[in-house]
């Protein structure tokens, strides 16, 4: 049986992966999967996030210690958890077993400006400048998410406020989060494990360029989505799912 580890982004926890554990589980019914949450988020809101990504990664490991769940793990990493799962594997490659990568970017394969869409600046200052809970899901849900159906948009967006009430990420630590996001550079050479990146040509957050030069870079396998946003789990997870189970029997 192997672990998978499901590492989410900015300011999101576990519980924003939704029905995707369960796609994931169908496609590998052997497979152990586990949730976590960065430290300032879900079930570890009220610690401080760390402001480098490395500090990201000896947080996850003490974690999966304590739950324990033994190495090696297969890391399966959003956005800012793409970068954990790169610099995870790139310390410990002893501990990963693979990783897929979706949505991610870093230097030196992005630049700033594709790594964040700077058509979403405005937006996103005026959100830090005036706050509100709400307004800041909407956001986060509008730039991260193709989904067209409005009855579920309704509704994820009302679990969302459900979730920040519960556990907020103070605005304190979403700006740690979004400094180690924006310092982390990615090593000088590609990890050494097997290494799949998954991208969506609709992500309005993050320009998919980013992916594609990631992967050209690392010789690594590369599927794209032609519509979902930068939530790619979200919006087509069973997609997602059948793109791991034919990249896992090819490697077979």
């Amino acid at each position: 049986m192997s672990n998978w580890v499901l590492l989410r982004g900015l300011m999101r926890e576990q519980r924003h992966w939704g029905r995707f554990p369960g796609e994931l589980a169908h496609v590998l019914p052997e497979a152990n999967i586990i949730t976590t949450d960065l430290p300032g988020n879900g079930e570890h809101h009220a610690q401080r996030s760390p402001t480098t990504v490395a500090a990201m990664v000896e947080f996850c490991r003490a974690d999966l210690r304590a739950r324990g769940v033994p190495a090696p793990w297969s890391l399966l990493a959003l956005s800012l958890g793409g970068m954990v799962a790169v610099e995870w594997a790139s310390r410990y490659p002893q501990e990963i077993e693979r990783c897929v990568l979706i949505n991610t970017s870093m230097r030196p394969y992005s630049r700033f400006h594709q790594r964040l869409r700077w058509q979403n600046y405005p937006a996103i200052i005026k959100q830090m400048w005036d706050g509100g809970v709400e307004n800041q899901e909407r956001l986060i849900l509008r730039l991260t998410s193709r989904e067209g159906d409005i009855e579920r948009r309704n509704g994820m967006l009302e679990r969302w406020l459900s979730y920040q009430r519960e556990y907020p990420v103070t605005r304190a630590n979403a700006l740690r989060q979004l400094w180690s996001a924006a310092g982390f550079r990615a090593p000088a050479t590609r990890p050494p494990v097997p290494l799949l990146v998954l991208s969506s040509a609709g992500d309005q957050l993050v320009d998919p360029r980013c992916s594609a030069n990631l992967a050209r870079a690392w010789k690594t396998d590369h599927a794209i989505h032609p519509s979902a946003g930068h939530d790619l789990p979200l919006d087509a997870g069973a997609w997602v799912a059948s793109e791991i189970g034919k990249w896992l029997s090819k490697a077979r």
